[in-house]
Parts: C-alpha cells; sequence; structure tokens
C-alpha cells in the first residue's frame, strides 16, 4: 500500500507539529512509513497511525530513537533514574535495573519504544533477529528501533496486548491500544495523536 507523503506531512505538520517538521523529525516518520509499505504484515492505516502515535508520544515528539530521561549518553540516564530513585520518585521500580550488570551493561529504556530490564531486550532480541543482548545500546539505532516497534506491537512483545486486539472491522478502540505498551498511562493523549495521524494517512 503507498501512502501519499505529500498529503501526510502537509497534514500532521499542522496538526501535530505547530506548523513545522525538523529534518530528523521527518526522517523518523519516512522509516516507519517506510516499514510499514515494505513489512505488508497490514494495509490496515489505523495500525500504522497507532504505532505512529506511540513512537511521537514516547519520544516527546522527537521521532528519534531515546534514552529513558532522554538523557544524551547512558551514564547521565543512569545518574538521572538513580536519583529519582533515591527520592522517591520510582514507586513503581522495586530494583533499580538501569545499573550497570557484571558486563557494564546498562538494561535502561532505549528506541522509540524505550524497552527496559535485560528480559524483554532478550525477547526482542529473539522475535527481531538483533543481537540486543550483545549490544543493547543497537535499541537507539533507527532501523533497530523500527523494527522493535513494530514487532513488540503487531506480535504483543511489550505486554501481550496487539494492535489487532484493538483495531478490527468491528473495533477501533484507540484508548484501550494503550495497554499494547503501557497499561493507561496517557491514553487519551496518545488516542488523539493516533486519530490525528489517521486522518493524515487519509483514513
Amino acid at each position: 500500500m503507498a501512502i501519499d507523503r505529500k498529503a501526510f506531512f502537509d497534514a500532521v505538520r499542522g496538526t501535530l507539529y505547530g506548523g513545522r517538521l525538523a529534518r530528523k523529525q521527518v526522517a523518523g516518520l519516512t522509516a516507519l512509513l517506510d516499514r510499514f509499505e515494505q513489512g505488508r504484515e497490514t494495509e490496515d492505516l489505523r495500525f500504522l497511525a497507532y504505532m505512529l502515535a506511540t513512537a511521537h508520544h514516547e519520544t516527546g515528539g522527537r521521532l528519534q530513537p531515546v534514552r529513558e530521561t532522554f538523557a544524551a549518553s547512558d551514564a547521565a540516564a543512569i545518574a538521572r533514574l538513580d536519583r529519582a530513585f533515591a527520592a522517591g520518585r520510582l514507586p513503581q521500580v522495586s530494583a533499580p535495573y538501569w545499573r550497570r550488570d557484571a558486563l557494564g551493561k546498562s538494561w535502561l529504556g532505549r528506541g522509540l519504544v524505550q524497552i527496559t530490564h535485560r528480559r524483554n531486550y532478550a525477547r526482542l532480541a529473539e522475535l527481531t533477529g538483533i543481537d540486543l543482548l550483545a549490544r543493547p545500546e543497537r535499541a537507539m539505532e533507527m532501523a533497530a528501533a523500527v523494527e522493535i516497534l513494530f514487532t513488540g506491537m503487531l506480535r504483543g512483545a511489550f505486554t501481550g496486548q496487539r494492535l489487532e486486539d484493538h483495531f478490527s472491522d468491528a473495533r477501533a478502540d484507540w484508548v484501550g491500544a494503550r495497554r499494547i505498551v503501557n497499561g493507561r498511562d496517557r491514553a487519551e493523549k496518545v488516542a488523539g495523536y493516533g486519530r490525528a495521524f489517521f486522518a493524515a494517512l487519509g483514513g
């Protein structure tokens, strides 16, 4: 399925990006559109719209792979997470998974959808064929990050929920689809992004 790129970018530039798209934002959106067209797992544009919405939200609109806390380096992210943990600002965290292991590797969040914990890196490595265990920092590479996002959302690798659980001939659950990645966190906001992307795609 070929997407009308000009119509898409003209639409999202106005509705989601304040009238202007930076070069890196265009590159990120293009990578996601390319993967959808080339993968051919589905022609449901709602799937693509919600993946775009998720990447937009999880990266703070950057549309580039990011580290947890949006830090510029692993060391900076680890330091920020340590400070937040010590201050009690991460009540959902029982053990600081971001600290380097015996091999010096950190399993902090990285990517367009920030996967965390070694077990999740291992699951996505198996499903994508990308050796994230040897080099977890590969989740910061655009091609790898796009594949992780598509695999995780199409196959339910993040939470067990898949796009097809929320979008079908009989259903369009834009709010509930947030469970594919992160429970109900900012579900209404991400749903709004998804609907805007869907409209831009001609839906």
